[in-house]
């Protein structure tokens, strides 16, 4: 059985919905007061939780933190998606780090993109981005195909060092209506190191320190920050090593660690599987047919186009575990993880700055 989720709650896919109805003066879901302009900030990898137990270290931002629901699956191709298009991943299309991709094979969704994946058809849903946006960002993804498939439409402003990425956004908040800034380095400082490491603490105070920076340089500006999904950090005794013959039907394998997807040859045989698996796997993991996820609305509404990526069966890890099908997995290597329904995962930062800073 899936832990029970909170439809109802705020999501990141209303984030920049909420941005563009403020700056146009309308109605929006998460309540944000009519501004001339917006700014959007996503700190790669910052769980709600991870800032509250770190909130020492982040004393401009922490205080004023309240959770959001990311959405499932909780890895970064999947929540920018949806912060992009204000779609759930069951309509827009990307379900997972890696997914299968129909007539193609499995593909990596942030960098694998190829002639035979178009990245305006793969995506199903268009970008919220029109003109008087921008995106500032690594230089490096400006022309990549995950680029193109969720932040066409605005203007792409690249900078590869932190610092010069939050002052660009500033300069770009004088001239556009709504800007996005993305900061993914604490992410990457997550996985290689885990989020109770000096150098991930080091991160989130320079990160703290320039965003306090950006607010008082503009604080008539709307400023919404928030993350794409948290972060558990897995030791390597509660690695649980799977083997192809613990799965029979086993016909490939999508998504990351905390976050299983598994293609069986016989379809059919998805319930008797994910029962199976449940029983073998016990408290390490939750695990579901696809039909029982769909049913959960774990992906929102999922078109048919949709489900064909999917797995038949979910293996989805609890606690600070992750299942790996092969020993020698080079995820293995990576102390921080995401990518499964933990609210440890599942829950990010809503912070509001600047013209929306609660007792402003």
């Amino acid at each position: 059985m899936l832990p029970p989720l909170k439809p109802d709650s705020p999501r990141l896919a209303d984030v920049l919905r909420s941005c563009l109805g403020a700056v146009a003066a309308s109605d929006n879901a998460l309540g944000f007061s009519a501004v001339q302009k917006a700014i959007v900030v996503v700190i790669d990898g910052l769980g709600h939780m991870q800032l509250k137990a770190h909130s020492g270290h982040a004393r401009f931002l922490a205080p004023a933190s309240k959770p959001l629901v990311s959405g499932f699956p909780t890895t970064t191709a999947s929540a920018l998606a949806s912060l992009a298009t204000g779609a759930s991943a069951g309509t827009h299309g990307i379900v997972g780090y890696d997914a299968f991709v129909p007539g193609v094979g499995v593909r990596n969704q942030l960098r694998d993109w190829g002639a035979d994946m178009d990245p305006v058809a793969h995506q199903r849903s268009q970008p919220l981005w029109r003109d008087g946006c921008a995106v500032v960002s690594e230089a490096k993804h400006r022309s990549s195909g995950f680029t193109a498939a969720i932040l066409r439409g605005a203007e792409y402003i690249g900078h590869d060092l932190l610092s010069n990425r939050v002052e660009a956004a500033s300069e770009a908040a004088r001239t556009h209506d709504v800007t996005y800034l993305y900061l993914p380095e604490l992410d990457r400082l997550g996985h290689s190191g885990g989020v109770a490491s000096d150098a991930w603490v080091s991160k989130l105070e320079e990160i703290d320190g320039l965003l306090a920076d950006l607010a008082a340089a503009n604080p008539d500006a709307g400023i919404a920050v928030t993350a794409d999904h948290g972060m558990v950090d897995v030791p390597e005794d509660k690695h649980v090593l799977l083997d192809a013959d613990d799965v029979p039907q086993l016909d490939g394998l999508a998504g990351e660690p905390r976050g299983r997807q598994l293609r069986l040859r016989d379809p059919a045989a998805a319930e008797a599987v994910a029962e199976e698996l449940s029983d073998a796997l016990g408290k390490t993991a939750w695990v579901a047919s696809r039909e029982e996820l769909v049913d959960s609305g774990a992906l929102g509404r999922v078109d048919p186009e949709v489900l064909p990526r999917l797995g038949d069966v979910f293996i989805l890890s609890r606690g600070r575990h992750a299942h790996y099908f092969d020993e020698q997995d080079a995820a293995r290597g990576m102390i921080g993880q995401h990518g499964g329904m933990t609210d440890d995962e599942l829950l990010v930062p809503l912070i509001r700055l600047g013209a929306w800073r609660t007792g402003r």
